[in-house]
């Protein structure tokens, strides 16, 4: 595979790694096999003491039906303090999530640190992130083109929508440092596992901690469905031990 090199989009110090940690494919491959995903990370976080779970009430999805598990591949962008007009008369653009674009690798999930009221992505941006591999976004900020991800199927968690381009508005100041998403600080090539109920984001050093603590709760809670299911009483569904 040829070595990765940044576009020019940004200063060189500002993209911090150009190749991302990686976990073991079967680690990731053991999240994605969990019935229940954020609700049983977000319970295996809890037992290990590990805050890093955003509700969808914060970040909801773009389209139901939908979950990612893969790597975080991060974004930070801040409001630009340029005048608008000028700037669009200008078309000096400082957005540059192309760059993350240029290093992602299949399966890899885009995150964005951004702005709310001005679109930190937008249709044409999401179909060249899709391109690239990347298998959906979480941005903490507000999107464009909403239609066009569902018409996608690609996968997006965010704060909500704006017809506001952000060329003019914002600026992208770093790609693969650690970005801040509702409060819960996320590192490059740490796990992404994002469905309808929010966003779990595990550590990359303690994902295999938190899988094992995860496959437990699923095996219980998958047993105790069962049970209910067969016809169990209220007596023996809460004195059997599942976890």
């Amino acid at each position: 595979m040829p070595e990765k090199k940044p576009l020019g989009r940004l200063p060189r110090e500002a993209i911090r790694l150009l190749e991302l940690p990686r976990l073991p494919q079967e680690v990731i491959e053991g999240y994605r096999a969990l019935v229940d995903l954020t609700g049983t990370v977000s319970d295996a976080m809890d037992e290990l003491g590990i805050v890093g779970v955003v509700p969808a009430y914060q970040l909801p999805p773009v389209s139901t039906g939908t979950r990612v598990v893969g790597p975080a591949l991060t974004v930070r962008n801040i409001q630009r303090s340029a005048q608008v007009h000028k700037a669009a008369l200008d078309k000096t653009n400082t957005q540059g999530e192309s760059e993350a674009h240029n290093l992602a690798e299949p399966g890899d999930v885009l995150v964005i640190e951004g702005v709310t009221g001005c679109s930190n992505m937008g249709g044409q941006s999401a179909t060249v992130a899709r391109r690239q591999g990347f298998i959906g976004a979480v941005v903490d900020g507000t999107i464009r083109d909403p239609d066009q991800y569902r018409e996608m199927g690609w996968p997006v968690w965010c704060r909500g929508f704006t017809p506001v381009t952000g060329k003019w508005r914002m600026q992208t100041v770093e790609v693969n440092g650690t970005v801040q998403v509702c409060g819960v600080p996320v590192r490059p090539g740490d796990l992404v596992c994002a469905d309808e109920a929010g966003v779990a984001f595990v550590a990359r050093e303690r994902a295999a901690e938190v899988l094992e603590a995860a496959r437990k709760i699923d095996a219980g809670d998958t047993k105790r469905k069962a049970d209910i299911e067969s016809g169990a009483s209220v007596t023996e569904l809460m004195t059997r031990k599942y976890k």
